[in-house]
């Protein structure tokens, strides 16, 4: 496939989270607690997901697919579900754009510990001083967004 592809996915990506943050700090002033908001977009994600597997045809997992797995594979949800509450917890205090950029922050210097030693089957990308100063960049980033804010 095209490289390009990879990078509008990885970009519109980018694109809907600070509206799925917005519109969950909004939800969170009709249910209540952040967590009880998690719940509710995770049930609406579950049957949106749902729905597109059923619209394009895809086939249940094979029972042997599924058994062939660890245990804490299925750990990946439950991150999910951390990093979901803990932007719903966060925007409505300090700003949806602070929230995320410390998230890319946070983000940023885990995908470089997980590239270097190719951790979970990633292919390996080495820790290198360009790397570094992206990270760096970021975390600057992340200051003039924090400056802004005040």
């Amino acid at each position: 496939m095209n490289k390009s592809l990879f990078i509008t996915a990885a970009l519109a990506g980018g694109i809907v989270l600070p509206i799925q943050v917005a519109i969950n700090s909004l939800l969170k002033s009709h249910i209540g607690q952040p967590m009880q908001v998690t719940f509710v977009s995770y049930v609406a994600g579950a049957f949106g997901a749902l729905f597109i597997c059923v619209i394009a045809r895809y086939p249940l997992p094979a029972a042997a697919a599924i058994s062939g797995t660890s245990w804490w594979m299925w750990f990946a949800g439950c991150l999910g579900t951390f990093y979901v509450w803990s932007t719903i917890f966060a925007a409505p205090q300090i700003g949806a754009a602070l929230t995320l950029a410390l998230a890319v922050a946070g983000q940023m210097i885990a995908a470089t510990l997980l590239d270097h030693y190719g951790a979970f089957g990633l292919q390996k990308y080495p820790i290198s001083t360009t790397r570094l100063m992206g990270i760096a960049l970021v975390i600057a980033g992340v200051a003039l967004v924090s400056f802004t804010k005040r």
